[in-house]
Order: structure tokens, then C-alpha cells, then sequence
């Protein structure tokens, strides 16, 4: 586990301005080498043991993923804490949602893991969060500010190594309700969840067939995200060919899971909340299910037909928890297979924790999964679509093309403007956002037909065109 280095050993790397680009809206992500360095770690440490300081908090969880550089800025992360007079429970090395349940077992006042997320193996970043939620937006616009000021808090803090695996292996088993000899493929992708992955198939019944479980943050077998396809062929070859009844993926960090069924078929995380929502609305009839606008209608008509109370909103793991807690909803999800249950657990994103709701719901079903999905009407859709768009520029694009589908908008088309541009037309619907993650604005089209679709996807087009940007989108 890292261990901070003594102040004086540290004092060179501090520094007083962060890249502004690595502020992201939701964490602080950024570049090994052009604008993320150990420097920047231990400034951030600087700066939020401040801030969290002048809230009357104190005790701080830290984990870190398996990247090659995370146990470098974790150790310079921690020196920033200590100076600033935090009391720091160091988890180690592990998957996000192990750092949430740390702050929530171990009762520390805030948390951060140290993470890239599903970001390429040269990014990484900050995900941050104290007792009253996710750390993001104008909060981590103030982390700059007080880095910027040098308006640092001098005090001497401490570190606790604790080890907390077998702690929150036991909590992720505590909401198993099968004993069904399920044969189930996994793939970890190298990611950070390998090793809590083989700590808890070995104790789930049925077979279980890992895939590169080890943790490796050069991730030489695959890229770990879950949402792009060819990420998951290995998983859907081993699923076809061991005959297992479904396939379970999970991306860097082990905060988002993907799935295939017994026909390896790629089901989208809409299409999870689907099932998911089925189970949860009856013990919570009538109650509020969040989706974020990148969603299937499809999802959000099942909810309403289920009896809840469909909720679209902002993309984004921390601004889908703020609204979570806003509303009191036991259930929400991203597109991006970000999926927080807050029925029974905590209301984090814990793609494990999905990975065994969605055994309880397959059991409690008696179908196979492809069955479970069968009454959903068939759309055609994209993926998620990422055309790269300097950071500078992303967001003012988001807003130009907004602007202009109003201004021509006809009477048949609903438009919502809560996160990029949404348009919904008698064909289906189209969505251009920018990313927050990365230097990219993403796009989605779903259409009734695939002529529709392909209508949608050349208004889309057309409307890049007319922004100064010639992409042809296609199905």
C-alpha cells in the first residue's frame, strides 16, 4: 500500500494551479505527462483537506485503481491530506465502489479514489465525495480557487492502512437471495475489480469463468469499457461457447457493468434498468426511477407501464446521485452502465453489486435473460457515437446546435435541453451532448425503422454541417 512521503521530500512538487481542463464537471481527470502530474495530486490533497476542514470534516477514505501511476499520486495525494491536518483511512489498491463503502462502513467524513476511470492507460484522475454526496461542479471549481489562492490549512494528519476487502465482500453478499448453480463468464478487463472478483465467485455458487481478472494498467487485452462493443467479444465467444447463461463486464474501475445473455447478445444498460426497475418497483410501487437522456424511451416507457415514475436527466455518476437524493428514487442509471441502487444499498454506482441483483433477478424470473428482454419492442439504434471535438470548443458546439434545432423547430418534434440537445420526432429520437469525461461530444440515435433511424442520423449530420463540422453519420 503507498505510503506518503516525509514533507520535506514532497514540498518541491507543491504547486498552486491546476490545468483547467482537468476540472471536469464531476471529478478531476486529466493527462500523465500534459496536464496531470504526482505535483497536482498533492496540491488537490492541499486543497481539499482544506476545504473539507472549513466544513468541520476530518476523516478522509483514499483507495486507488491499478494504474501504473495511481500508487504515485496516491502517495502524493495523502502528503497534501496530512499537511492539511486530515486523519486518512487508506483502503489500497481496489475498485471505486470499495472507497464508497468505505466512507459508509468505516463512517469517514469524505473519500477519494484515485482513478482513470475507463479513460485510455496515460489518463487519470480524482472521483471525490464527502458525507453529504458526490463532490462536483462548482465544488470542484473551488478546489482550484483554493489552490490558486494558496489558501491552505496547516496542520499534521495521519494515515491508517486498513484493509476493508473481506469487509465489503460480505456486504455485496448480504443482498444475494439465489443459491442457483448459475455458470456465468466474467471479464474484468484488467481493471481494478479483478481481485475482489476472484475473492467473491469463490464464494458464489455455480462455475464461474474469469477473464483477465488480473490487474494490469496497461490493459493489454482489451480497452475497459463496457459500452463499446468489441470490448465485450471475448466475453461474448467465452458466454457462446462454455454455454453459460450470461456474460458480466465490468470497465476500469469496476464502477460500470456490462452484459451479454445466454444468445451473447450485448443487452444495453437500459435494457438492465429495465429488469432491474421490474424488481425494485415492487417493493417501491409508484416510486421515482432516474434515466439519463443518452436512455431508450423504451426504458422509460417499461418504468411507466411497471408503475414508477419515469425521471430523464443530466448524464454524469454525480449528477444522477444528487438527483437520487433529491428524490428519494431507489433506482437509477446511465447508459454508460453506471447503476445505483438505493433500495436496499447505498445509492452508488457498484457494478458488482449490479453483477448479483442481476443473478437474484434472473432466479427470481425462472426465464433465461434473453427471455426477460423479449417483450421490449425492437428498436434500431446506435451506440454511443464520440467524435473527438477540442475541449475548448465541445461545449460551445453543444450549445450552437441547441440553439439552432430550436429556432426550426417544427410542431411534431419535442425538444429538451436539460443535457445537450434531445430531439424526438415521429422517427424516434436523436442526442448530441458534450463529454465531460473527455475532449468529445457524444452522440445516440434510436429510430422506430432503420429508414428512420437513417433519417435521424443525416438531420444529426446536417446539423454538424451547419456548425462547421462535415461528419455523415450512418446506421
Amino acid at each position: 500500500m503507498p505510503q506518503p512521503a516525509s514533507s520535506e521530500s514532497t514540498s518541491q512538487l507543491k504547486t498552486k494551479r491546476f490545468d483547467p481542463e482537468i476540472l471536469r464537471e464531476y471529478d478531476i481527470r486529466g493527462q500523465i505527462g500534459k496536464n496531470l502530474s504526482e505535483s497536482d495530486a498533492y496540491t488537490l490533497g492541499l486543497s481539499f483537506g482544506s476545504m473539507i476542514s472549513s466544513q468541520g470534516l476530518k476523516t478522509v477514505a483514499v483507495g486507488y485503481d491499478g494504474r501504473q501511476t495511481s500508487p504515485g499520486l496516491c502517495n502524493a495525494l495523502l502528503q497534501g491530506l496530512m499537511e492539511a491536518g486530515a486523519q486518512v483511512v487508506a483502503v489500497g489498491l481496489g475498485p471505486s465502489p470499495m472507497l464508497y463503502f468505505a466512507t459508509k462502513h468505516l463512517e469517514t467524513d469524505a473519500g477519494i479514489m484515485v482513478t482513470g476511470s475507463h479513460n485510455p492507460s496515460d489518463y487519470n484522475g480524482f472521483k471525490m465525495l464527502t458525507r453529504n454526496g458526490s463532490v462536483f461542479g462548482a465544488q470542484i471549481q473551488e478546489l482550484g480557487k483554493i489552490a490558486e489562492k494558496g489558501d491552505f490549512i496547516s496542520g499534521r494528519g495521519t494515515v491508517e492502512n486498513t484493509d476493508i476487502r473481506e469487509d465489503y465482500i460480505n456486504r455485496l453478499l448480504q443482498d444475494l437471495k439465489t443459491d442457483k448453480d448459475f455458470k456465468i463468464a466474467w471479464d474484468a478487463g484488467n481493471g481494478a475489480a479483478g481481485e475482489i472478483l476472484k475473492k467473491l465467485t469463490a464464494r458464489l455458487p455455480g462455475q464461474h469463468i474469469l477473464l483477465y481478472e488480473e490487474i494490469d494498467g496497461t490493459f493489454p487485452n482489451h480497452h475497459p469499457d463496457p459500452t463499446v462493443d468489441k470490448n465485450l467479444e471475448d466475453l461474448r465467444r467465452t458466454v457462446l461457447d462454455e454455454k453459460c447463461d450470461f456474460g458480466i463486464a465490468f470497465d476500469g474501475d469496476g464502477d460500470r457493468i456490462g452484459a451479454v445473455n445466454e444468445k451473447g447478445e450485448i443487452l444495453r444498460c437500459d435494457s438492465l434498468m429495465a429488469l432491474y426497475a421490474a424488481d425494485v418497483l415492487k417493493a417501491h410501487p409508484g416510486a421515482p426511477i432516474i434515466g439519463d437522456v443518452k436512455c431508450s424511451h423504451i426504458m422509460f416507457n417499461e418504468i411507466e407501464r411497471l408503475g414508477g415514475r419515469p425521471v430523464m436527466w443530466k448524464t454524469g455518476h454525480s449528477l444522477i446521485k444528487s438527483k437520487m437524493a433529491e428524490l428519494e428514487a431507489p433506482l437509477a442509471g446511465e447508459l454508460s452502465g453506471h447503476i445505483f441502487f438505493n433500495d436496499i444499498y447505498y445509492g452508488y454506482d457498484d457494478a458488482l453489486y449490479c453483477a448479483l441483483r442481476l443473478m437474484n433477478a434472473v432466479a427470481g424470473a425462472g426465464k433465461t435473460l434473453s427471455e426477460m428482454t423479449a417483450h421490449l419492442p425492437k428498436l434500431h439504434s446506435t451506440p454511443e457515437i464520440r467524435i473527438d471535438i477540442p475541449e475548448e470548443e465541445k461545449f460551445k458546439l453543444a450549445r450552437q446546435i441547441a440553439e439552432n434545432v430550436k429556432q426550426n423547430a417544427s410542431a411534431e418534434m419535442e425538444i429538451s435541453d436539460i443535457d445537450g440537445v434531445r430531439v424526438t420526432t415521429p422517427d424516434g429520437w436523436y442526442l448530441m451532448r458534450p463529454s465531460n469525461t473527455q475532449a468529445a461530444i457524444v452522440m445516440r440515435a434510436e429510430g422506430e425503422s432503420e429508414q428512420g433511424l437513417e433519417r435521424l442520423l443525416d438531420s444529426l449530420s446536417k446539423e454538424l454541417a451547419k456548425c462547421g463540422h462535415d461528419i455523415t453519420l450512418k446506421v
